[in-house]
């Protein structure tokens, strides 16, 4: 039972608080905290990503843990993590005394559908014969599939964006909506409508070595020039070929990472830096992330949300020795294409505002290992293997990648207002400075390259190092007039590019 003595000077925990309180449960903390107090005000306080909620005293919800995990459902959200530890200690009396109270409640419905989901347990209750099909998620607080699947038992709509072997969940907030009712892709269309196809055809090549390049330099490698090519050949079939599938993330290990690194399967040793699965785990956890993509797909979930998922994902699992990190940016670019949310034949060099942000980028993958890591209990031998001594595959699951789902629609956003747009403005100002320079000089394009490079690195003007070394053909009047076609044609942006 829960102590349900008042107290004036204090606020009693309710819903997730409790439960993790009374059954001592070692979870990952919830969003929400949920308290409530012998008086009669509501307050709301948010720190450090926690939201905590005092409700007045009329909202306390009784004593038994259903009563609480009724209240969870209702005021704090689904929970995935937290209610299959809990289930694992709650007696099974306790959620059918609740259920049988109220047998066609759609909270109750939820816990009875959501206890048989996470233990596999067939509860002593007969299949529901009549009334309305209620969602599992509330369409208006996540991101959830549709149309559900229809489950008669509970007469439940079950709208989760994966199943019991992977199942991630984004909460509908009112950044990510904001972002949403932006239309990031229509902006894309509008930015690449003002370009020639011609133009969009060689911005897309420099775009792939400029994803290609910060994506390594994200990781601190210095790749060969071959493994370059490589990965910009991988880039090349993100738009024709789903590779979220075993096989074709295999090949993609293998096409990026140093030969001798290559792998045949997912890994069978744990990483040392980060505590990520257990190897006996992973291809559980990987098949229900191969799953929770295609029900993404053709439940319509929003294409960013998608991606977030199942990119974030992949990295947090870390099937890999080696190449995670890269291949994780890579699904980003192939969701989105293949979800039809980035132009044909235009690609977003996200990895490019993830080196720039590199800081907010971490914060986005330590949202998850933060909260996770003094969970996991584990030791290093003297060889520096680690070892991992309790399970913790559930943690893995059932992820709240609200936070990470935020930092890709933020990265998206400044890719396109930044990096995108500066890359088409660079090859259209380049064009019009080559054909102006043309008319003064027939260079050859190497000539030409070489010296609107060499203005765009001395504030718009040829240095005499530069000159005597390179250009000492041209007249001074020459020199004058070709770096007014790159002044001009720059408008004073001079940057090295």
């Amino acid at each position: 039972m829960f102590n349900n003595e008042p107290d004036a000077s204090k606020s009693r925990p309710a819903g997730y608080a409790a439960l993790v309180e009374r059954f001592d449960l070692d979870v990952v903390p919830h969003w929400r905290k949920s308290l409530v107090a012998n008086g009669g005000r509501q307050r709301i306080h948010s720190e450090k990503g926690v939201v905590e909620t005092v409700y007045p005293s009329r909202y306390w919800p009784g004593d038994g843990p259903g009563d609480h995990l009724e209240f969870a459902l209702k005021y704090d959200g689904t929970n995935l993590a937290i209610l299959s530890v809990l289930f694992r200690k709650i007696e099974e009396e306790d959620i059918l005394v609740h259920v049988r109270s109220k047998p066609t409640g759609k909270y109750a419905r939820r816990l009875w559908f959501l206890y048989e989901f996470l233990t596999g347990k067939t509860l002593p209750l007969a299949d529901l014969k009549q009334g309305n099909y209620v969602d599992l998620l509330e369409p208006d607080e996540y991101y959830a599939v549709i149309p559900g699947r229809r489950v008669r038992r509970q007469r439940i709509n079950d709208n989760l964006p994966g199943d019991g072997r992977f199942c991630p969940m984004v909460r509908r907030t009112d950044a990510l909506c904001d972002f949403e009712a932006a239309d990031l892709p229509e902006r894309c269309r509008r930015l690449a409508a003002g370009y020639s196809k011609e133009l969009l055809r060689r911005a897309l090549g420099y775009l792939y070595a400029k994803e290609t390049k910060s994506s390594f330099e994200i990781e601190h490698v210095k790749p060969a020039s071959t493994r370059v090519e490589r990965f910009i050949s991988l880039l090349q079939r993100a738009e024709q070929e789903d590779f979220c599938q075993k096989e074709k993330l295999i090949e993609a290990q293998n096409q990026i990472v140093d030969a001798r690194f290559r792998d045949a399967d997912y890994r069978t040793t744990q990483r040392i830096h980060f505590a990520s699965p257990k190897p006996e785990d992973l291809a559980d956890l990987m098949d229900g992330l191969v799953a929770a993509h295609n029900r993404m797909s053709a439940g319509g979930v929003s294409a960013v949300i998608h991606t977030a998922v199942i990119a974030y994902g992949f990295v947090f699992l870390h099937p890999f020795e080696d190449g995670n990190g890269r291949i994780h940016r890579f699904l980003i670019h192939n969701i989105l294409a293949r979800r039809g949310f980035t132009p044909k034949g235009v690609m977003f060099p996200v990895s490019a505002t993830m080196l720039k942000n590199a800081a907010d980028y971490d914060a986005s993958l330590e949202a998850f290992s933060r909260d996770l890591m003094p969970l996991v209990e584990h030791s290093l031998d003297e060889n520096g293997q680690m070892t991992v001594h309790n399970e913790t595959a559930g943690w893995y699951r059932f992820i709240d990648m609200t936070p990470q789902a935020e930092a890709l629609f933020r990265f998206i956003d400044q890719t396109i207002e930044t990096e995108l747009a500066a890359e088409l403005a660079f090859l259209a100002n380049y064009d019009k400075a080559k054909k102006a320079m043309q008319e003064i000089v027939d260079m050859p394009d190497r000539q030409i390259d070489l010296f609107i490079r060499f203005c765009r690195q001395n504030n718009g003007r040829l240095s005499a190092r530069k000159r005597a070394s390179r250009f000492d053909f041209l007249s001074d009047n020459e020199v004058g007039l070709l770096e007014q076609a790159v002044q001009s044609a720059f408008g004073g942006e001079f940057i090295n590019h």
